[in-house]
């Protein structure tokens, strides 16, 4: 593993379709889409927001999160990015090109804007390794789904007298 690695978290908005490249001929699964960064600040003397250059990167996933992602993402969705910068160097009519690339170990919906909803997938050679284990795989199914109703709590019921605290440190 080395050492010296440029590893960065990026947010933006996916500017292009999600592709999928299934695996052929002995390759690795993987996912590439465009991605769009704009740097904003609020300018005081100006009294607006102001927005800097947009940066575009291609993410790359590969494997199961290659799947989760085609099935999950979308263009023009909001997404928060971590992984390793690397260039790409190509060959266009006009030139010789570079595209930097993100090859992503973590890839979300950035929830500034909006709401999604998590569902786990389950690797077939675990399911089938637990199946020969006798172990059956840990179900999350039968959880009851919380509505947006009972997910608020209302900060009264919450907040924790203070010798009641002590207890709770102490319980640990």
């Amino acid at each position: 593993m080395s050492t010296h690695t440029l590893d960065l978290t990026l947010v933006g908005w996916i500017g292009s379709e999600v592709r999928n490249y299934p695996s052929t001929d002995g390759s690795t699964e993987f996912t590439s889409f465009r991605m769009a960064s704009t740097r904003r600040w609020f300018d005081r003397r100006e009294n607006v927001w102001k927005d800097g250059r947009t940066e575009w990167f291609t993410v790359k996933l590969w494997r199961q999160a290659a799947q989760n992602a085609g099935h999950s993402l979308r263009k023009g969705d909001p997404v928060v990015v971590h992984g390793r910068l690397s260039t790409e160097e190509w060959a266009s009519p006009e030139g010789p090109r570079t595209t930097l690339v993100i090859e992503a170990a973590a890839v979300g919906h950035d929830l500034t804007f909006g709401t999604t909803h998590f569902r786990r997938t389950l690797n077939p050679a675990a399911a089938e390794q637990a199946a020969e284990d006798g172990v059956a795989p840990a179900d999350v199914s039968g959880f009851p789904e919380v509505t947006d109703e009972d997910a608020l709590v209302p900060a009264e019921d919450v907040a924790v007298e203070l010798e009641d605290a002590a207890v709770l440190v102490g319980a640990r």
